[in-house]
C-alpha cells in the first residue's frame, strides 16, 4: 500500500485502558468472590495519521470494537488519554464532545439495527441535521448523499428492510458522511455481504477517502480484506496490540504467530476444512479477557512459545521502518514462509 496521505497524527492513543464488570457467575458467588474485571483494552498506545487508512484486526474477544467505541466515547475509557489533534477527549465538556463528535463517525456493523426501520432512507439521512442544529448552508441533500455512496435517489423514500445487504450498508456509510467528517471508525464493513457486495463496498470507502480526504479506522477479523483498503495494520490479541505496520509488510512478512494465523484464517482454499469460515492454525480457543494469562498472552496457543512466554510480557519493539511487534521470538517467526491468499479472499 501506498504511504499515508499525511504525516501529522490526528489521533493518539495513550496507555488506554477499557475495563467493564463482568457477572457474578455461581462458582464466584459460593465462594464469596467479587465479579471479575473484563480488560477489553487493557494499555494501548497507538497513532492514526491524518488521511490514513488505518487496519484493526483481531479475533472476536480481542478487544477490536470496544476499542473502536471507546476512541469515540461511544464507551467510556477507564484510563489513558485520546488525543484528537492534540486535545484530550475525556477532559471535554458535553457541548465540546457534542461539536467534536461531528468530525468523528461510525459506521456500525449492522447497518439494520442502526437504522430505524420506521423512518424513511431520506429522514434517516437528515436526522444528524436536526440532532447537531446543523444549519442549512452546511447540510448535504439527500440526493447528494445517496449519489456519493452510489445509490439512486429512487431509494430515498423507501424503508430500511427493503435495501439490500450492500445497500443498506452504503446508506449507513451516508449517514455517517452526513455532518462532513474527518475521522471514521468502521465496524465489519463487509460482514455479511458476498464477495462481489463487499469488494464494491471496499472499492466506494477507498474512493470517498481520496475525495473527501477522511482518515479511517477499519475494524474487521479479515487480514487480507483490510489489506486491501489500509496503508497499516495493527493486530490485537485480548485487549492488547501484539503487531503494527504497513500493510505490505504485516501481509509480505507478518513478525507475530498470531499474525501469521490470521493470514492463514483466510487462505485455506478447501471450505471443508474451514471452522466457521475460516481456519486458525493455532489451537484453542481466545482466553477470556477477565482472566488473561500471564506474560505473553498468546502463550497459551503460540506454538513458539518457551517458559520465557509464560513469564515475561513482551514489548512492542521496532524491527523494521514503522513497524513493530510484541513477541520474544519475532525472528522465527519471519523465517518461516508466509501463507498465501486466495485471490477471490483479496477481492472479498
Amino acid at each position: 500500500m501506498s504511504a499515508a496521505a499525511g504525516d501529522d497524527v490526528l489521533v493518539r492513543l495513550e496507555d488506554l485502558r477499557t475495563y467493564f464488570q463482568g457477572d457474578r457467575r455461581l462458582f464466584d458467588r459460593v465462594l464469596g468472590r467479587e465479579r471479575g474485571v473484563v480488560r477489553a483494552v487493557d494499555g494501548v498506545d497507538l497513532e492514526i495519521r491524518r488521511g490514513e487508512v488505518l487496519g484493526l484486526v483481531g479475533e472476536s474477544g480481542s478487544g477490536k470494537t470496544t476499542l473502536g467505541r471507546t476512541i469515540l466515547r461511544l464507551t467510556p475509557a477507564t484510563s489513558g488519554r485520546i488525543l484528537f489533534e492534540d486535545r484530550d477527549v475525556g477532559t471535554l465538556r458535553r457541548s465540546e464532545l457534542r461539536r467534536l463528535r461531528r468530525r468523528m463517525q461510525m459506521i456500525f456493523q449492522d447497518p439494520y439495527s442502526s437504522l430505524s426501520p420506521r423512518l424513511t432512507i431520506a429522514y434517516l439521512l437528515t436526522e444528524p441535521y436536526t440532532i447537531n442544529d446543523v444549519p442549512p448552508s452546511e447540510r448535504y441533500a439527500v440526493d447528494e448523499l445517496l449519489e456519493m455512496v452510489e445509490l439512486s435517489p429512487e431509494l430515498a423514500s423507501k424503508y430500511p428492510h427493503e435495501l439490500s445487504g450492500g445497500q443498506a450498508r452504503r446508506v449507513g456509510i451516508a449517514r455517517a458522511l452526513a455532518l462532513h467528517p474527518e475521522f471514521l471508525v468502521a465496524d465489519e464493513p463487509t460482514a455479511g455481504l458476498d464477495v462481489s457486495a463487499a469488494a464494491s463496498v471496499l472499492n466506494l470507502m477507498k474512493d470517498l477517502a481520496k475525495r473527501l480526504r477522511l482518515t479511517y479506522l477499519i475494524i474487521t477479523h479479515n487480514l487480507n480484506v483490510v489489506g486491501y483498503v489500509a496503508d497499516r495494520i495493527a493486530v490485537m490479541y485480548l485487549g492488547q496490540l501484539a503487531e503494527v505496520g504497513p500493510a505490505d509488510a504485516i501481509l509480505g512478512a507478518p513478525a507475530h504467530p498470531y499474525t501469521r494465523a490470521l493470514l492463514s484464517a483466510v487462505s485455506e482454499a478447501d471450505p471443508r476444512r474451514r471452522r466457521n469460515g475460516h481456519r486458525m492454525l493455532v489451537p484453542g480457543e481466545i482466553p477470556s479477557p477477565r482472566n488473561p494469562p500471564p506474560g505473553c498472552r498468546f502463550h497459551t496457543r503460540c506454538p513458539y512459545a518457551e517458559q520465557r512466554s509464560r513469564e515475561e510480557i513482551p514489548q512492542l519493539e521496532e524491527i523494521g521502518p514503522g513497524h513493530v511487534v510484541a513477541c520474544h521470538f519475532w525472528e522465527k517467526v519471519r523465517a518461516e514462509p508466509v501463507p498465501a491468499p486466495t485471490s477471490s479472499e483479496l477481492r472479498a
